[in-house]
């Protein structure tokens, strides 16, 4: 038994691209489908530590690009949402802080003062007194300076549900290695997808199809025959510690370059515990370590920088990522969302958790640019095909004593 399903845009890849544009499409009134090879949000999405970046650390480095300017307005608008009166409704997402902080171990403050009291940085940052420390920091052994930035932290799962929420009958679990075909027409434009399961085959056919896969575009793009746009990855060594330490961090640590010694973001788990998880210098040049010389570094780091917290009963573990992106000369970090049409396709990456919604307003201005306009969904739907799952806490399973 054959089916067609004919759709306005079909989107590749569930995670944070593909989920935010997903739902803004089809709350735009677009027959929208979103294919998803394994978990929603089981790549970078849920690996990456949740935090609404404004750009101000680019600004630390001196890198206040047009670009950079792009990502500076992202956090108002992932604010709206939550409020309830953005493009999307973000509401039942839970925020883990409502700050990210710059925290300076001691020795750099009056240079970091500098910098944040310039005009580019007026109102993104604002500098904590010891009665507004947060209880982490509230220790006679903290002699640093500690920064509050105007960059929330969420609960990343929180917001894979939310943007899923009653959209889940417009998604379809495939397999690109067994069941789903990559259709082309002699030109090497996107003829559709054919997907057979059991002893039935649904034909997708759409009038645009995008590709958010993160790193999985690359193995798409040659399904799709197609040797540009190029992918490259910047991979980094991230480590998690598991701890009952009742008091939740937030923070880059910054040295005396100017740049992220670590960040650390802090996630419940569902017994009370918490989980630290960091970033930062020590996962990039933590590429190059194997995972005991990785935590046992980790552990050095923050013996150092927090003496005053016991880290005796904790559990370690580490988590490689590699963050996908289009490749630039240098491997030079890319600050604003890429969308590139090829034939009806369209090649995205976000290159952040907080440029989704830059990506979704690039996708929208070339469907609009192409005539693709939304004439309603309702009824619109693929219940009968199997749906993919909310990917689980990154953490689950990679802990141990």
């Amino acid at each position: 038994m054959n089916q067609v399903v004919a759709a306005d845009v079909t989107i590749i890849g569930g995670g944070i691209a593909g989920l935010w544009l997903f739902r803004r499409l089809n709350n735009m009134g677009y027959k929208a489908l979103l294919l998803e090879n394994d978990t929603l949000g089981g790549g970078q999405t849920i690996k990456s530590q949740g935090i609404i970046h404004g750009g101000i650390k680019y600004a630390l480095s001196g890198n206040l690009t047009k670009a950079s300017e792009c990502i500076a307005g992202m956090p108002a608008r992932w604010q709206a949402a939550m409020r309830g009166d953005g493009e999307l409704d973000l509401t039942n997402v839970r925020v883990l802080s409502d700050h990210q902080y710059m925290w300076t171990p001691g020795g750099f403050g009056s240079r970091l003062a500098t910098f944040f009291g310039s005009k580019a940085l007026r109102g993104r940052v604002e500098g904590v007194s010891k009665s507004d420390l947060p209880e982490a920091f509230r220790n006679p052994q903290f002699k640093g300076k500690l920064y509050k930035l105007s960059e929330s932290v969420l609960d990343v799962e929180t917001v894979i549900e939310a943007l899923v929420k009653g959209l889940e009958d417009r998604m379809i679990k495939v397999d690109w290695n067994s069941d789903t075909t990559l259709k082309l027409n002699d030109d090497h434009s996107i003829a559709g997808i054919e997907i057979t399961q059991s002893d039935k085959t649904t034909v997708i056919e759409s009038k645009q199809f995008v590709f958010t896969a993160g790193e999985g575009t690359a193995d798409l793009l040659k399904l799709w025959q197609q040797d540009a746009p190029q992918q490259q990855v910047r991979p980094l060594h991230m480590v998690m510690m598991e701890h009952d330490f009742q008091h939740p961090v937030y923070a880059h640590c910054v040295g005396t370059d100017i740049v992220p010694r670590i960040t650390i973001t802090s996630h419940p788990t569902k017994d009370g515990r918490w989980v630290w998880y960091m970033g930062g210098e020590l996962a990039e040049t933590g590429v190059k370590r194997e995972a005991d010389e990785q935590i046992a570094l980790a552990k050095k780091e923050l013996t150092k920088l927090m003496p005053w917290v016991d880290f005796g009963r904790a559990r370690w573990g580490t988590l490689r990522v590699n963050r996908a992106e289009p490749k630039q000369n240098k491997l030079l970090r890319p600050d604003a969302a890429f969308c590139k049409p090829v034939h009806n396709g369209l090649v995205t990456w976000p290159t952040k958790l907080a440029l989704a919604p830059n990506l979704a307003d690039e996708v929208i201005k070339s469907l609009e640019a192409q005539g693709i306009t939304p004439e309603g969904n309702e009824g619109f739907s693929v219940a009968e095909l199997p749906h993919p799952e909310i990917t689980k806490p990154f953490w689950e399973g990679r802990l141990q004593d």
